[in-house]
């Protein structure tokens, strides 16, 4: 099928290099080549030129290399970054560039009237600028088409004034040694920034990409090769300005040197004139197509990006452009304005060669440009930008990236739904595959140990304090997967996409960061040891199990199994008791709401803040507690469990022993490191009191209560250690929410309380 044609359809010629090189020989070029050269010098001036074009030339090739991989639209600049880096990327740029843009067209009337008034005395220069603006706005607003068929004229008058130029006499002859030296009165960046505008009009091409016919095959030739006519006429005049004329004074203070240098200096101020006309235009065709482009993206409001007739010409952003334009014109000069531009061409341009860049080291298999070229190319040239914002003006600089990054912001919290991909989700994978191959060659310590949870949650809704408990845990700073098993009947690839991006909408709504996976399976346990026999991927496997108890009798031996399974895989085991008949623990300790926490209820009473209370009980053994201790450490620090308090026990038989292990829990809690934030304490069993029975009464007024279980023993059956699961079941019944955890091994998590050796 064939793609239906829109806008103009214009070629390489009239539809980028025209624009293009009228942009680049433009104001700066006229009015303040002298000015540069009366500042810094003859060797000064032509660093700038190469500094200033080759950052121009590095961002053609990559424009070039973009372009030709991609359908370019309308939007120019913004269109490219938002397709390569993302919306929001594109937006942060497509705005600050959009002013820019506009700011241009005030900026190249400004130098229209200059130019005029500096002929003609008399005229006020507002007053023109402003007359000029109202006339080439209603040409733009009437049609691009006619507006660039002037432009053929604009090119001839150009080339005919650097021709006088270049035929020109020297003011008078004097001997190199007694030239006038440069003023040197601003520095060497600051004249740059003056400079730089001058070598942006690869923009004005850029910007029309929606009306080309080949977009891929116009912008690469005519940018590159707008951009080289330019520099090469660049070189030349400051050369022949240089010998020409003496005075560094005069350089400075007539905007018209070129006029005086001429052999007919009539035509260099109808090439001023002509040049700036040119370029306001350009900009006034460019700038409108992008906030175009930003309105029907969505970016700001859509009536903004309405088009009118064959072309789809954009009369109402030409409308905004114009009055932001106008202030431009009535609120600065060159000097002030020139300096605003190099800075958002400079942020625009640098995400440009940033976008050819990781698009070329990436290397997907959508990266197949027609105009190649090597990736660290596109990457100097994005070093380039960065380099050269920061010499110029640091603090701008900041505050330039301050402006990029909070419309990046902005646009994230609005979540816009883009219609095209981009290279985001590679880059990802590609940083992703490189940190998974590091992580795989260096080994497990327990000192870089983060939770790592698989959450086997069945229907999230009905154990969401199994997630809550983990999100606790994790932080943000570990990795949950929630697991949900659903009825292997009528199962397809559709139904899973739609409920696994359900849960993850839940998730989110709730604030709890973790990936999804769905399980299909008729057999809950079987499918659960499926999941932790096989999730994960490389070195990022799940070091912790988070489940739910079961209850039902005919399913302990295989909930036995699956015990037994996460023993043999060295696995970290959070079996989360919550009786039907308590409070649960998302209610009573998660919640912040929950009115018993100091949180207003809908009476208006307030009851008393009391802190949460988090009780971990070691029987004496060295199996479990260091997880144990961890998992609650971690808890604590959580800000849903800020005020808690964390308290370690232990039971002893005999008066003796007491004080042995209270000195036993209080040097373990020093040498952990925990000392401030944990309450230890030591209970005597009464003759002929059940233990759990003392356990129930301590820690009757709990939040959570964390009991280690042990793993099974080596050649233990199924009914044996089931009938031990049975037994721990019947014990913890009607205590408060309880976390029975079976550590992956002696060592590894009590090593995350050790001091540094």
């Amino acid at each position: 099928m064939v793609e239906k044609q829109t806008g103009y359809q214009f070629g390489t010629f009239k539809g980028v290099f025209m624009p293009s090189i009228l942009t680049i020989l433009g104001v700066v070029m006229y009015l303040r080549f002298g000015w540069v050269l009366g500042q810094v010098g003859l060797l000064e001036t032509l660093l700038i030129v190469t500094l200033a074009s080759s950052i121009t030339f590095l961002t053609g090739l990559s424009l070039a290399a973009l372009a030709t991989n991609m359908r370019v639209g309308g939007g120019g600049a913004y269109y490219i970054i938002s397709r390569s880096l993302g919306i929001e990327a594109g937006a942060a740029v497509g705005l600050p560039l959009y002013l820019a843009q506009a700011l241009g067209i005030a900026f190249y009337v400004a130098g229209f009237s200059e130019s005029v008034c500096a002929a003609f005395p008399m005229y006020d220069a507002r007053l023109v600028g402003v007359v000029t603006l109202v006339v080439l706005a209603g040409l733009a607003w009437w049609s691009a088409s006619i507006a660039l068929k002037t432009q053929y004229l604009v090119l001839g008058l150009i080339a005919f004034s650097l021709v006088s130029f270049f035929l020109g006499t020297p003011m008078e002859a004097v001997d190199p040694e007694v030239r006038v030296k440069p003023l040197h009165l601003y520095s060497f960046w600051a004249v740059f920034a003056v400079f730089f505008p001058a070598v942006t009009g690869i923009e004005a091409g850029i910007a029309m990409s929606g009306d080309l016919k080949n977009p891929a095959r116009s912008l690469p030739r005519g940018t590159i090769g707008a951009v080289l006519a330019g520099y090469l006429v660049y070189l030349a005049i400051p050369i022949i300005l240089h010998h020409a004329v003496p005075d560094a004074n005069r350089l400075v203070e007539d905007p018209l040197i070129m006029r005086q240098v001429a052999r007919w200096g009539d035509f260099v101020l109808y090439g001023v004139w002509a040049a700036s006309l040119s370029s306001a235009m350009g900009a006034l065709l460019g700038a409108p197509r992008t906030l175009q482009a930003l309105a029907r993206d969505r970016v700001l409001p859509r009536f903004l990006g309405k088009g009118f007739g064959q072309g789809q010409d954009p009369r109402i952003a030409t409308l905004v452009s114009f009055v932001i334009a106008l202030t431009g014109i009535l609120l600065g000069d060159l000097n002030l304005i020139a300096p605003v531009l190099s800075m958002f061409f400079l942020t625009s341009y640098a995400l440009l060669n940033l976008s050819a860049g990781l698009e070329d080291l990436i290397g997907t298999a959508s990266w197949r440009p027609k105009f190649k070229i090597p990736g660290w190319v596109s990457l100097l040239g994005f070093a380039g930008c960065g380099s050269a914002m920061l010499m110029i003006n640091a603090g701008a600089t900041l505050v330039a990236g301050v402006v990029t990054g909070s419309v990046y912001a902005v646009m994230k919290r609005r979540n816009l739904r883009a219609r095209w991909g981009d290279l985001r989700q590679a880059l990802m994978l590609s940083v992703t595959r490189e940190l998974l191959y590091r992580m795989a060659g260096r080994p497990k310590t327990a000192r870089t140990w983060l939770p790592n949870i698989l959450v086997l949650s069945g229907a999230p809704s009905r154990r969401w304090y199994l997630i809550e408990l983990a999100n606790a845990v994790s932080q943000n700073k570990g990795l949950i997967t929630v697991v949900t098993m659903v009825p292997e009947t009528n199962w397809n690839a559709e139904r899973d996409q739609a409920l696994t991006e359900s849960i993850r909408k839940n998730l989110q709504a709730r604030d709890v960061r973790a990936l999804v996976r769905v399980r299909p399976t008729d057999d809950v346990l079987e499918g659960a040891r499926h999941v932790i026999r096989n999730y994960g991927f490389g070195p990022l496997i799940p070091n912790t199990i988070l489940i739910g108890e079961t209850e039902k009798r005919e399913n302990f031996e295989e909930f036995a199994r699956l015990i037994q399974l996460v023993a043999a895989t060295r696995r970290n085991l959070v079996v989360m008791r919550e009786d039907s008949t308590l409070v649960g623990l998302v209610e009573k300790a998660v919640n912040l709401d929950n009115p018993g926490y100091g949180k207003p209820d809908p009476s208006g009473e307030t009851e008393p803040n009391r802190l949460r209370q988090v009780d971990v009980w070691w029987q004496g053994q060295s199996r479990n507690i260091g997880f144990m201790l961890a998992l609650a450490y971690l808890l604590v620090r959580s800000p849903a469990w800020t005020q808690s308090t964390l308290n370690l026990k232990m039971i002893v038989t005999t008066e003796e022993d007491r004080e042995s292990a209270l000195a036993q829990l209080n040097a373990y809690v020093e040498e952990a490191r925990i000392g401030s934030s944990t309450h230890t304490e030591v209970l005597l069993l009464p003759a002929g009191q059940p233990v759990f029975t003392a356990i129930r009464e301590s820690s009757r007024d709990a939040d959570l209560v964390v009991l280690g279980m042990r793993p099974p023993d080596e050649g233990e059956g199924l009914a044996a250690y089931s009938l031990y699961y049975a037994d721990l079941l019947k014990h913890t019944h009607d205590l408060p929410p309880t976390a029975l955890v079976m550590s992956a091994e002696e060592i590894q998590f009590h090593d995350i309380f050790e001091p540094e050796h």
